[in-house]
């Protein structure tokens, strides 16, 4: 590719050189010094320049024969045609690649416009975007504070559920213990009231036979208090006519008593019956005494049978008195054992 803008004393410089290294400056030798550059039209004509400057100067030096600057001449002539055919043959290239390049340009302009509406929608899609990702942020941000409280709210449950755990395990615990301590109360209540109930019985069988007992001595006692009312009813009839003889014998006795000095056989009579009087009054006071014992016999039977009835009534209500704190404590059993058996598993 030909250089632009070669100087004539870049020619002069390399033709110099080559002179110096005894080589013959030739237009190709020259633009080899040049490093491949300019154009050899160029080089020829500085060169031509040089040498008819340099001509006058050396008049008395070798110079190259006529025919063979001739010779130069037409080759460079020939090589300049040449280069102007390749020239005019690059430059219609160039041409077509710039068309080309036109066409490519304006395609590219097209796809650039198309890019850049594209590009425009793009940015407007991305701006919303953006805009949707600074709202999904800010969600994403709650979502992340909500989660870091359903976190912490969670670790609390964990550590609530690891304490409802231990508390749940303390509670079987517990509740093993109250169903142990339970079968134990049931067994010791069970013997108790079993003990209880088998002491009842033996009270209550004791109680029988000494009711039995008391009943028995009550129909002795009535019998004997029947037998002594009889006893009674006939010392009474017995006082009674005894009174009434000593009322007969005292009427009597007035009687004598005043017809005594009229009356010595009656006297004698009296004195007879004197002893019988005696009799009298000893069997009136033995009838007395008979009866005043009849009497403290009957107060005796009387609060005897009062006192055995006293502890009839007593043992009646001992007996009543047990029949209901039975009664009582089967109902206090029952109602503890009805909520215990519910509130207790049916495995326990």
């Amino acid at each position: 590719m030909a250089r632009t803008g070669l100087y004539k004393s870049e020619v002069e410089k390399a033709r110099n050189t080559l002179i110096a290294q005894g080589r013959h400056p030739s237009v190709d030798a020259v633009r080899v010094a040049l490093g491949n550059t300019g154009s050899k039209t160029t080089i020829h004509k500085y060169l031509k320049e040089l040498d008819e400057e340099g001509g006058g100067r050396t008049d008395g030096k070798t110079s190259i024969s006529e025919a063979l600057q001739n010779l130069v001449a037409q080759l460079a002539a020939q090589l300049e045609t040449e280069a102007n055919s390749r020239i005019a043959e690059m430059a219609a290239q160039c041409s077509e690649k710039e068309r080309l390049h036109a066409v490519a340009i304006e395609e590219f302009t097209t796809k650039n416009t198309q890019t850049k509406e594209k590009l425009d929608l793009t940015i407007a899609a991305i701006k919303q975007e953006m805009a949707a990702h600074e709202e999904t942020k800010e969600v994403l941000q709650n979502e992340s504070m909500a989660h870091h409280t359903l976190a912490q709210q969670v670790v609390d449950l964990r550590e609530r559920l690891a304490e409802n755990d231990a508390h749940r395990q303390s509670l079987e615990e517990k509740h093993q213990h109250a169903r142990d301590a339970l079968e134990h109360y049931r067994t010791s209540v069970k013997e108790q009231r079993d003990q209880d109930i088998r002491r009842h019985e033996q009270q209550v069988q004791q109680l029988q036979a000494e009711l039995r007992q008391l009943q028995q001595g009550l129909i002795n006692k009535q019998n004997e208090i029947t037998r002594l009312n009889q006893d009674g009813a006939r010392w009474v009839a017995e006082i009674a006519q005894a009174k009434k003889t000593i009322y007969e014998e005292q009427t009597n006795y007035r009687k004598l008593n005043s017809q005594i000095d009229a009356l010595r056989v009656v006297e004698q009579r009296a004195k007879l019956l004197e002893p019988q009087l005696t009799q009298k009054d000893d069997l009136i006071t033995e009838l007395k005494a008979r009866l005043m014992e009849s009497s403290l016999r009957d107060s005796g039977s009387n609060a005897q049978m009062h006192e055995v009835e006293l502890e009839l009534a007593g043992a009646k209500a001992k007996i009543d008195a047990q029949q209901i704190m039975m009664a009582e404590l089967k109902s206090l059993l029952s109602d503890r054992m009805i909520p215990e058996t519910k509130g207790i598993p049916a495995n326990s």
